[in-house]
């Protein structure tokens, strides 16, 4: 095939693959924030339909012979086709290693078991889940032997989430964790704890709501181009850089888990809407990898959302919403509150110090399914071992245990190290960004915008046309380093706990 004819063939499919995905998206995120649970049967022959159609385009002899074709040439090509070439040559590598038939019912499968887990996690049944998981799991093993059988089938998922991640590389990433971090949350359980009753009182639905705008805004998250919507998991979905929705789930009882939440997915949100317009309409308009993308969210969250100065910035519209909840509260008060560090049984609402322990945790309980040491029957159990084990924690049922996260519901074994290793790429990127440009004055003074800049010129820009850890070489100056991450959180709780 002549390499423009070659190039208009692959537009034009890549076009079609686009809307498609785009189509699947909104009924997906319909799904899970507005249609009623009976939606499940026909949006799965949907989906099922949907997965075949794109399944045709992506294995269309015309299409591939396109893809090889301008690939053998990619480097007659400019830099962005030429990586997005690479990639989609990768993708269709992958894609032609496993049965049609398979692939097919693996799609049809993620759409059941996301909705038998919504109901399982209602109801406290990971019974009622159990068998999809199971098939899950042997889904997610075979791919990965049809796809790399010299490796192990865990490695190839981990390294699919990050490019660079195995269980070599965390083993002794989580052996720093374990060493270094678990000794300060043990002398900080036996230190005074800060106030935090005020916390528990009712906050009531519609106000919290009215503080995910306000913080929407703070955060200079354009709202023409974002909207929030309400699940039981929060999430983010990137149609595209000009429509980004991220979801919340609210508490009367727990008004820090609604606002961080909004904060946490508002990174990922302000991501996906500052790539290049260059990289608009191509597979390159996204994060460069799961961890890269974590690192933007837990670094709002926690870095800027946590800090002292970001508290005493949104205080007094805490305290116009919420009155009597704050009566006599102080910021001083609010910061170390939300800032307290104790061992807990959810993940998404667990403390700084403490979250990568609960990475662990579901590292480790995949590391023994994928290497058939425990079946899908005997994962709870694990699992509350393993939380009593790290965390020192008694979990009361499945729904506040083994079903609390949607991930395994979508196939997405191999994804969970991504938060603890982003949380590590960003204490990196926080310290050299600080060091240029001091965002500690900006966050004081409400120029987050300022903040959002600099990251968009050495990270969002690029989407996926960088590999993540060449991101971080380029805008830090040097290769990752994890202890950036450890200094961050022993520095920060020493000094908050006055130890």
């Amino acid at each position: 095939m002549e390499l423009n004819a070659a190039l208009d063939k692959f537009n034009a499919s890549k076009r079609l693959l686009r809307a498609y995905t785009h189509a699947q998206n909104m009924l997906y995120y319909d799904s899970v924030t507005a249609a009623p649970k009976g939606c499940i049967r026909g949006l799965g022959d949907t989906m099922e339909v949907m997965s075949e159609e794109e399944y045709k385009i992506t294995m269309d002899d015309a299409y591939i012979e396109a893809v090889e074709t301008l690939y053998k040439e990619k480097d007659k090509l400019d830099f962005i086709p030429r990586r997005e070439i690479e990639e989609e040559y990768e993708s269709i590598r992958k894609v032609r290693c496993i049965p049609k038939d398979e692939y097919l019912e693996f799609s049809k499968l993620t759409t059941q078991a996301q909705h038998v887990w919504h109901e399982a996690k209602a109801n406290n049944d990971y019974a009622l889940f159990e068998p999809y998981l199971e098939k899950l799991v042997d889904y997610s093993r075979r791919f990965a032997g049809y796809i790399a059988p010299e490796k192990a089938a865990y490695d190839y998922w981990l390294n699919e989430h990050e490019n660079g991640l195995s269980m070599a590389v965390l083993d002794e990433y989580f052996g720093l964790i374990k060493e270094k971090l678990v000794p300060l949350i043990k002398r900080i359980g036996e230190a005074k704890q800060p106030e935090t009753r005020f916390l528990d009182e009712l906050y009531p639905i519609d106000k919290q709501r009215e503080l995910s705008g306000y913080l929407m805004d703070v955060m200079s998250i354009s709202r023409d181009n974002c909207a929030i919507g309400e699940t039981e998991h929060p999430f983010t979905l990137n149609f595209n850089k000009y429509d980004v929705r991220i979801t919340t789930h609210y508490h009367e009882h727990v008004p820090a888990s609604s606002m961080y939440s909004v904060i946490h997915e508002g990174g990922h949100a302000l991501y996906e809407l500052h790539t290049g317009d260059e990289l608009y309409g191509t597979s390159l308009a996204q994060g460069a990898s799961t961890a890269m993308h974590e690192s933007q969210s837990r670094m709002f969250e926690n870095m800027i959302g946590r800090s002292r100065e970001f508290i005493e910035l949104i205080f007094p519209k805490l305290k116009e919403l919420f009155p009597t909840q704050l009566d006599g509260v102080t910021a001083e008060t609010f910061y170390r509150a939300v800032n307290k560090c104790e061992p807990s049984l959810i993940r998404t609402e667990a403390d700084e110090l403490t979250y990568s322990l609960h990475v662990l945790i579901r590292y480790e309980a995949e590391k023994k399914l994928f290497a058939g040491e425990v079946t899908t029957k005997e994962l709870p159990a694990l699992w509350n071992s393993l939380y009593k084990e790290y965390l020192g924690v008694d979990v009361p049922n499945d729904t506040q245990g083994v079903l609390q996260d949607s991930h395994w519901s979508g196939g997405a074994f191999g994804y969970f190290p991504s938060y603890s290793v982003g949380s590590a790429y960003s204490a990196q990127i926080y310290s050299h960004m600080d060091k240029d440009i001091g965002v500690a004055a900006l966050v004081r003074e409400g120029r987050l915008s300022n903040i959002v800049d600099w990251l968009t010129e050495r990270i969002y820009k690029y989407g996926a046309a960088k590999k993540p850890f060449e991101l971080l070489e380029e805008s830090c100056g040097e290769k990752f380093d994890p202890h950036y991450y450890i200094d961050y959180l022993t520095d920060k709780f020493t000094k908050l706990y006055e130890l």
